[in-house]
């Protein structure tokens, strides 16, 4: 489906948000197509049967964790990363073996309508079927029993997806998102920090999840931050970036308005244009930011970044840890110490050193959130376990010498079985039986030898 249908995707993410075809292609059509085939690649060695370590009284039993799906998954999809945030999921959630039900966002309608029409020409709809729609029609499928549920979008619509999901147990992953921090301390190197930082920040016109929400720095760091910006913004989208085809455009108007408020009477340093018509906010930077701003109430998801001044990473992780658990840390120093300190004194989601939004794309790390960040995780394998319930197994046999080593469990119970159970089950640091099996085998191999070799020189 990905294969015949690049220019189709393309078209529904520029009717959606504008996307230019390099964002398009790099951030979703491209994401997908190597997220499956990655998953193709490995999925035989996923669906293995893990075998755990085994004790000393599991030592003659097979010890195996199976993976099961769930069953029947609701997978809802967002608006930001229309493509790439529904699919993703859906295909780790096949790969599982599960049926699914695909809910688009319905605030990118063009994505939603590629999906819902095409998706059928490919997959069987006994099994994967789409279903459209707004608020009511999302509210009637949370009253459905699912047997898991991937939800992606705010944190506000994640609260009730969650309830909805307690009223049946139903297990879940909640991708949500947050106000992600970013520190740059002097140590950095300035002029690559900024441009890392703009990408990632003003990509899709902010409007991504993991997206820097403000930044945290020391004046004389905000002053050749901006001297940077400046010109990186400037050489990226011209002297009038509305011109530019490569700046994303808001998703509609209600998102529009209020991003606009937010600019509203801040100190704007860099950009703040806007335009209603054309759902256009220019690449903002704003300075003299307190905490109790608008800006920094929810949020931003969309092209403006407030600078708040600190004094030294001890004040900025104070300023982080004050506030809920971020989806992502990133960090802008060179500065091994003070590495270590946001490391061990943060907590988030994620966290990324001297870059932005690349985490995202290292398949063997779990993307997800904690706390109001979300909760479960994705990509990769991570995707594929999400969807997999892990059914343990033992396996015993009718072998005379363990029911024999086994019998002490039964009654008439004494203090020689009860002593003989606790030695056998007391556990021990240091002590593998991993190779005690063949180590079994050999020894009986050498004894039956020694046998065969004294009966051997007696009849001679």
């Amino acid at each position: 489906m990905y294969e015949e249908n690049h220019a189709e995707m393309a078209r529904a993410l520029a009717a959606d948000l504008r996307k230019h075809k390099q964002e398009a292609y790099l951030m979703e059509i491209e994401f997908l197509m190597n997220d499956l085939r990655s998953t193709i690649f490995k999925l035989r060695d996923w669906v293995k049967p893990d075998r755990p370590e085994k004790t000393m009284v599991n030592m003659m039993d097979g010890v195996f964790i199976y993976k099961d799906p769930y069953g029947v998954v609701l997978v809802m999809g967002a608006w930001n990363y229309p493509l790439q945030v529904t699919l993703v999921p859906v295909a780790a959630a096949i790969a599982a073996g599960n049926c699914v039900l695909i809910k688009p966002s319905e605030v990118a309608p063009a994505t939603s309508r590629f999906i819902a029409e095409t998706i059928p020409k490919y997959l069987d709809q006994d099994c994967y079927r789409v279903v459209e729609g707004g608020v009511k029609e999302t509210s009637e499928l949370l009253k459905q029993k699912f047997d898991y549920i991937f939800y992606t979008g705010s944190g506000r619509v994640g609260r009730i997806v969650h309830q909805a999901c307690n009223e049946n147990l139903t297990p879940c992953t909640l991708e949500l998102g947050g106000k992600s921090p970013c520190y740059i301390d002097s140590t950095a190197d300035i002029a690559i920090a900024t441009k890392r930082i703009l990408w990632g920040k003003f990509i899709n016109a902010g409007q991504t999840c993991i997206a820097p929400d403000y930044v945290l720095c020391s004046k004389s760091v905000q002053k050749q931050f901006l001297e940077e910006a400046r010109s990186v913004l400037k050489e990226w989208y011209g002297e009038n970036a509305k011109d530019s085809p490569d700046l994303c455009r808001i998703i509609n108007q209600q998102h529009f308005q209020r991003l606009s408020s937010m600019i509203k009477g801040a100190n704007v340093a860099i950009g703040g244009d806007m335009d209603a018509s054309e759902k256009y906010i220019a690449p903002t930077v704003l300075i003299d930011v307190k905490a109790g701003d608008p800006v920094m109430q929810d949020e931003i998801f969309g092209p403006i970044l407030p600078i708040l001044t600190v004094e030294s990473p001890q004040e900025a992780i104070n300023f982080i840890n004050a506030r809920s658990q971020a989806l992502v840390v990133y960090i802008f120093t060179q500065d091994a110490t003070t590495q270590e300190l946001f490391i061990h004194r943060t907590t988030s989601g994620s966290m990324c050193l001297n870059d932005t939004i690349m985490q995202y794309t290292v398949e063997s790390l779990p993307f997800g959130g904690v706390g109001p960040s979300g909760m479960g995780a994705y990509h990769g394998k991570y995707g594929f376990d999400s969807f997999t319930h892990k059914k343990s197994c033992l396996m015993k046999d009718f072998n005379a010498l363990g029911e024999k080593l086994a019998s002490s469990r039964y009654p008439p119970y004494s203090d020689s079985k009860l002593s003989f159970l606790s030695t056998l089950l007391k556990k021990r640091q240091g002590f593998s039986i991993r190779f005690l099996p063949y180590a079994l085998m050999f020894g009986v191999g050498v004894a039956s030898a020694l046998i065969v070799q004294c009966i051997t020189e007696r009849r001679n």
